[in-house]
């Protein structure tokens, strides 16, 4: 059930960034007679790629630190192997700190991936 939400969710991301494409943008390739799929690959989907790339990595991220990941892992949850080595070993304390790091080590890699993204597509742009 919760991968509709997130597709759901980022479907609306990326609806509002088109939607944010000034329309002006829109007029003026249609006074140039490009058809509607010539609109959004020359035009539009370039800028809305732009303006997406912050939410949408954004969320990324927050699906990452609001759900286990099983799917990179394996079968047991993150924190859930970090409890059973944690009662094994007796030591919360460093099994709890690596537990964290892996999950900053997964937050950080996916917002320097989004600032590295919006460098390389404002690079244009900048003055």
């Amino acid at each position: 059930m919760r991968r509709y939400c997130c597709a759901a969710f980022l479907a609306e991301i990326w609806r509002g960034c088109i939607e944010a494409v000034p329309r002006g943008q829109w007029e003026s390739s249609a006074s140039l007679a490009m058809t509607r799929a010539q609109q959004y690959r020359y035009i539009v989907l370039p800028q809305a790629c732009r303006l997406a790339i912050s939410p949408t990595v954004g969320f990324c991220v927050q699906i990452v630190k609001n759900t286990s990941v099983t799917s990179i892992i394996g079968f047991v949850e993150l924190t859930k192997a970090g409890t059973m080595i944690s009662n094994t070993t007796f030591r919360p304390l460093e099994t709890f700190g690596l537990v964290a790091l892996l999950y900053f080590l997964l937050c950080w890699s996916l917002s320097a991936l989004s600032r590295h993204l919006e460098n390389h597509f404002n690079a244009p742009y900048r003055n």
